[in-house]
């Protein structure tokens, strides 16, 4: 967690992602936020046997922030990493503020020739944005390349709901496909959607174990979810076939908010990523705050 003394990570440590770079060293990255409130991605190196041995951290943004007007200008948070030859590609989510609602997301892409040390950003405008078939936001991917087909779940924002007098996002989770994991193929499927629990479902990751694909993803109401712990985001679980048709089984997902009113992950747990490794699970996850308090880990057992 930031400790303030830096002016470019002052607080904030959010939406992180594990790469595994050796057998015995992981690197994980995640978006802290500057003293003027903007997302800038940082990494750190860890002992892939104990995540709390940190062996280096990169404490100077590996992306600067957009020009002016584009569509990162105020915000950069990594989401995912596709290992594709020698090359890392790095999906991030780009945001601005807006005037009549809170925010405007969208996904761009950075690519590293060095094994994840820098990245270039591929272009100064997102590679998925809102369109005529998806008006609001597209935010937070997860992709998976298999047998050629770059393959996506990412995060559409269906509408915007006034409440309190503060304009609030619904999203759910949808699906497309890539030949090459720059031009997506967007045909509105839906994979996971609304239900009375889930009034807004964000950051999905996904992996195929056993014949099966998992997913592991965030949920919350609409309403009061800064406030209410019952009401604030927690983690789900699907199952899937083919990674696009899922049945939740959010009884299954193996982890919850702590029960102590002292402890980071009290009143949220959000922007979960897992990790699959030789011989265990990682999971990295946020606490209180959307990452204010910082990452934590759980090992499945």
């Amino acid at each position: 967690m930031p400790d303030g003394s830096n002016a470019l990570m002052h607080s904030h440590a959010a939406i992180p992602y594990i790469d595994k770079i050796t057998p015995g060293r992981l690197r994980i990255y995640f978006s802290s936020r500057n003293k003027e409130g903007k997302s800038l991605p940082f990494s750190i190196d860890v002992n892939a046997k104990n995540l709390q041995e940190i062996y280096t951290i990169n404490d100077f943004p590996i992306l600067e922030l957009g020009k002016l007007g584009t569509f990162d200008d105020c915000g950069i948070m990594p989401s995912c990493i596709v290992t594709y030859g020698n090359k890392k590609y790095m999906y991030y989510i780009g945001w601005n503020p807006q005037v009549t609602v809170s925010y405007r997301l969208s996904i761009g892409l950075a690519i590293s020739e060095d094994g994840g040390g820098t990245f270039l950003k591929h272009s100064n405008g997102p590679i998925l944005d809102r369109d005529i078939n998806e008006p609001y936001f597209n935010t937070a991917p997860f992709v998976l390349l298999e047998n050629g087909i770059w393959r996506m779940w990412y995060i559409s924002c269906t509408e915007w709901i006034i409440i309190n007098n503060h304009p609030e996002p619904k999203y759910h989770i949808k699906y497309c496909e890539s030949g090459d994991g720059i031009n997506w193929n967007k045909k509105g499927i839906v994979c996971i959607d609304y239900d009375a629990d889930a009034e807004a479902i964000g950051r999905p990751t996904v992996f195929f174990e056993n014949g099966i694909y998992k997913m592991y993803y965030s949920y919350r109401k609409i309403a009061d979810y800064r406030t209410n712990r019952d009401k604030a985001y927690r983690l789900g679980y699907a199952e899937s076939f083919d990674g696009i048709v899922w049945e939740k089984m959010n009884e299954l997902v193996g982890i919850k908010m702590s029960a102590n009113v002292s402890d980071w992950d009290h009143q949220m747990i959000a922007y979960c990523h897992v990790l699959v490794l030789e011989d265990k699970k990682l999971m990295i996850y946020n606490g209180n705050g959307f990452g204010k308090s910082g990452i934590g880990y759980a090992i499945y057992e």
